[in-house]
């Protein structure tokens, strides 16, 4: 072995050590460090405000005492995520330490996509994408499509009726043309339109363009010639039709203010209809 090679062999070596004593230093000076106490951020807005941070805080108990002056290499932030993800307020979080000593919580509020009724009208709750919910109380309360439904278990859930709500969110006009959506089972998604009158089934929540497709025929070509209070259910559930139940029971005449109200949003819902629905493919 040349002297020039012992030399980098050498250097290697001391380079090697060195790191290794850097590190157990920092380690220990780590260990030394306290906790200088509990910052709660909440990322919400004038929609979402489901928690505040001095709600957290307090909800959150002695955790703030506790981590007071604790050494720094004891606390565990998956522990306190975990803490956090059992509050049905909370979307996400994520808890981190500063390079000042403090423990950082970053908070989500939820995010609700839907309000789900029971069928009394009674009971209510927000439910996010994952399906976590939350209790409605008075305090909060953001505008979101509503649902009125039983969900009893895990085979019928409220999650089942997202793929609808992201279709409507996806096409405006149908959005604002849904009042309310019913479900009575997997197979029986009802719409409530605003049109007053009838009521529309989809059946399962398969092929929507092609239901919608129907929909918007029937309202351009059929209603305008039998009358908008013929009939009381439109059912999309078979393929390439539309199955119309006549009306049984005459609706009660509205006052009139409400007569002029409905032949505004009809004529608008009209206008506004497209041709055809667009294909969720594009």
């Amino acid at each position: 072995m040349t002297r020039q090679k012992v030399i980098m062999l050498i250097g290697v070596v001391v380079m090697i050590a060195y790191i290794v004593c850097a590190l157990t230093i920092t380690a220990a000076t780590g260990d030394d460090r306290r906790c200088a106490g509990l910052q709660i951020v909440v990322s919400d807005s004038v929609d979402h405000r489901f928690v505040t941070a001095r709600e957290l805080a307090r909800e959150l108990g002695s955790l703030a005492a506790d981590l007071k002056n604790k050494p720094l290499s004891q606390v565990n932030t998956d522990s306190i995520e975990q803490v956090l993800s059992t509050i049905d307020r909370i979307e996400s979080s994520r808890a981190m330490i500063l390079t000042d000593g403090r423990v950082l919580l970053e908070v989500i509020p939820m995010q609700p996509v839907a309000r789900v009724f029971d069928k009394s009208g009674r009971h209510s709750y927000y439910i996010n994408r994952e399906g976590k919910h939350i209790t409605a109380v008075a305090g909060f309360h953001i505008d979101v499509p509503v649902i009125q439904a039983d969900f009893k278990d895990s085979t019928f859930t409220a999650e089942m009726v997202l793929p609808l709500l992201d279709y409507l969110d996806s096409h405006p006009v149908w959005g604002k043309f849904t009042s309310m959506i019913k479900v009575d089972s997997p197979t029986d998604m009802i719409i409530v339109p605003v049109i007053r009158g009838h009521v529309i089934n989809l059946g399962d929540l398969s092929d929507l363009d092609s239901k919608f497709n129907r929909l918007t025929r029937m309202y351009r070509e059929v209603f305008p010639v039998k009358g908008w209070q013929t009939y009381d259910t439109l059912s999309l559930k078979w393929g390439g039709q539309v199955v119309a139940t006549r009306r049984v029971k005459r609706l009660p005449e509205p006052p009139r203010i409400e007569e002029i109200e409905e032949e505004v949003d009809l004529n608008t819902m009209l206008a506004d209809l497209p041709e055809q629905a667009p294909s969720q493919n594009r």
